[in-house]
């Protein structure tokens, strides 16, 4: 009897190893709710001759692990200019759990001073609250993107990008100013519709049946096993930071330059400089009410788009109505240009 236990135990180890090596490895693991069945047939001999199988079978539920991951998309900030609108930092949210479930998407801001991972500290806060788009495929923000307020039926495995856009970055921002947004997944139960499932309930035993488990680490300001995860993005202020100088001088007269008498003509000099290390200037428009003390000189014109006051560029401007303007297309980092023109003293 002793050496017949023994065979029988020799069986049973060796069918089950068997099985294990068999199974499958999934990223997210068995669906839950899935039954596993092991069955063992044991044969054997008494003095020779075959007798009955010993048989028996062990069913388990494969019980639900709650896991999931929120990454933002890329290790670089959102560059936003000051004043812009809908505006988007974009995040990877993968559904690593064992079950298709639904998410509910939460986007808060940082405060003043804390930190935002590798971008630094926070130091403004966007405006007018938060929307969320699912990607259409191509990783980018744009009109292909589908309006959402939550990730409905996300199955196991399928990695989805969802863009936070924020309504407005404010005005008067100097440039790298940050602000850091952070996105919280939170997996739901799967209504099987388009609205967001209930709360999810973490088993407190182990039961016969499918039991729910959390099992996700903690993310950026989440803590572990919450059903929730979350990660920070940011946006970046990258502007133009321009000055003006304007500057005259006598360029003809009775007496001579540099009397400013009646009857003498005044060369104005309007400088334009972006500061280093700001964004390109467009689209420029300089405008310059003339006193009644003064009148335009036709004959010179308006010359736009020189480096300095000393050397007038090619560009045309005008004069209409005593108001001068100009327009200086492209005003790039650490660069100046001039508009310039001439009145008499009247």
């Amino acid at each position: 009897m002793n050496r017949t236990r023994l065979l029988v135990g020799t069986a049973i180890s060796a069918v089950t190893g068997s099985l294990l090596l068999a199974s499958p490895a999934l990223a997210a693991g068995t669906q839950a709710g899935s039954t596993i069945t092991n069955n063992v047939t044991v044969q054997y001999q008494v003095g020779g001759i075959a007798q009955t199988q010993a048989t028996a079978s062990n069913t388990v539920t494969v019980d639900r692990k709650v896991d999931l991951v929120v990454a933002r998309t890329d290790a670089s900030a959102t560059i936003v200019t000051p004043g812009a609108t809908a505006q988007a930092v974009s995040f990877t949210v993968t559904n690593t759990s064992n079950d298709t479930l639904d998410f509910q998407l939460t986007a808060s801001q940082r405060a003043d001073g804390e930190s935002v991972d590798i971008f630094g500290n926070d130091s403004f806060d966007t405006t007018g609250g938060f929307t969320y788009y699912l990607d259409d495929g191509d990783g980018v923000f744009d009109a292909g993107d589908t309006l959402i307020t939550h990730l409905n039926a996300l199955a196991p495995d399928s990695p989805v990008v969802v863009h936070v856009v924020a309504a407005n970055v404010p005005t008067g921002l100097a440039n790298a100013a940050v602000a850091g947004i952070i996105l919280t997944a939170t997996a739901k139960e799967n209504n099987n519709g388009t609205g967001l499932g209930t709360d999810l309930t973490q088993a407190a035993t182990n039961t016969a049946g499918m039991d729910t488990i959390f099992a996700d680490a903690a993310g950026f300001v989440d803590g572990a096993r919450t059903a929730s995860f979350s990660a920070v993005d940011a946006f970046e202020v990258f502007g133009a930071t321009l000055s003006a100088t304007k500057s005259s001088r006598i360029v003809a007269g009775d007496f001579g330059t540099g009397t400013f008498i009646p009857g003498a003509t005044i060369e104005y000099c309007i400088a334009v400089s972006n500061a280093a290390g700001s964004a390109t200037a467009e689209n420029i428009v300089l405008s310059d009410t003339l006193p009644a003390e003064v009148t335009y000189v036709d004959a010179f014109g308006v010359l736009v788009g020189g480096p300095d006051c000393d050397t007038p560029g090619t560009g045309v401007g005008s004069e209409s109505g005593g108001v001068v303007t100009g327009t200086v297309a492209s005003l790039p980092a650490d660069t100046t240009q001039t508009l310039i023109f001439r009145a008499t003293i009247n």
